[in-house]
């Protein structure tokens, strides 16, 4: 019994050794050949213009061509489901933004597109860009708790601007007003682009946009700042309250941008990956760049990019199941 317990354990620690070896392997001789990053947004599209920005740094990180190729299309699901069937050996990357853990909360678990979780090994989360809930003066209200109030006094009479059915800006506003128990009419439109001239112009008369977007028209007086929708305070406008300090504990929505690889990509590759991404995102010249464009860059770590989109995908399908939210065709 002793000596079929030590070969037990021999094999044990031989296989474990084995593969310890097969995986440092790996990653010590990645890349042999060049890198794919899918954009799954036409050129020209923010996805587009980070990417590009990304991609001859880590040409020279990866001693290999980093290469780009567009496959836009049904929300960026065609692209992301290109990688998720891709082989599992990092050479095939997938540009990702909140879409990416929003859209398979419209399928029933049975018929998901993909799984955000299950069918990817998260690499790096890139940029994040911090959120704020934008008014028409013509509604009235200056604060947060003022919106809440009037939204509760009148009920659907709040026109909300969203850039369409089921997209991200939908489902933010429907977790907002379900969580204050408070109803408004989404008003859905082919793009964020038409939305705001009418919120401008005060036909819708609320939305949500990254700062970047809202500062123009909140410095012109066009349009009201009425809350941060981050957890913490920004620097484009550190006087504006979150909406957790307003009375809505642990709301928090932020844009974001980031990178994944197939499941079952070797930990090693997807390591020495994100080690790249996260050497350029302390390049002080593009941190100067993207400053201008309202984004911070992140760079963190496969496993805290994993948990992020574990806690949205969970989130967002509990939102659509609940508000009973349709994918616009």
């Amino acid at each position: 019994m002793q000596t079929f317990r030590w070969l037990a354990q021999c094999t044990l620690t031989i296989t474990t050794l084995i593969c310890t070896g097969s995986a440092w392997a790996q990653g010590a001789t990645y890349p042999a050949k060049p890198v794919t990053l899918i954009v799954p947004f036409v050129a020209g599209s923010i996805a587009d213009v980070e990417t590009r920005l990304y991609a001859p740094r880590l040409t020279e990180g990866l001693g290999k061509p980093v290469l780009i190729d567009y496959k836009p299309g049904a929300g960026s699901s065609i692209g992301t489901i290109y990688v998720a069937k891709s082989a599992a050996d990092g050479y095939t990357l997938v540009y990702a933004s909140p879409a990416f853990s929003v859209y398979p909360a419209f399928f029933a678990a049975d018929k998901l597109p993909y799984d955000p979780v299950r069918d990817f090994a998260a690499v790096t989360q890139i940029t994040r860009r911090g959120t704020l809930l934008l008014a028409h003066p013509s509604l009235g209200v200056k604060t947060f708790p003022e919106y809440l109030a009037y939204a509760k006094a009148n009920p659907e009479a709040i026109n909300f601007g969203t850039s369409g059915g089921g997209g991200i800006l939908h489902i933010v506003g429907a977790w907002l007003h379900s969580s204050t128990n408070t109803k408004v009419t989404f008003i859905h439109y082919k793009g964020s682009g038409p939305m705001f001239v009418d919120l401008v112009a005060g036909r819708v008369t609320v939305t949500p946009t990254v700062f970047f977007v809202g500062l123009p028209y909140v410095k012109s007086g066009k349009l009201l700042a009425i809350a941060n929708m981050g957890l913490e305070r920004s620097k484009y406008l550190p006087d504006l309250k979150t909406m957790d300090e307003q009375g809505l504990p642990g709301f928090d929505y932020s844009s974001w941008s980031g990178y994944f690889a197939p499941a079952r990509t070797p930990d090693a590759i997807v390591e020495r990956i994100s080690a790249e991404f996260a050497k350029i995102a302390k390049a002080p010249d593009l941190i100067k760049r993207m400053d201008t464009e309202g984004a911070e860059l992140v760079g963190s770590t496969p496993e805290q990019f994993r948990r992020i989109i574990a806690t949205e995908a969970a989130r967002w399908r509990k939102v659509v199941q609940e508000n009973g939210i349709k994918l616009e065709e």
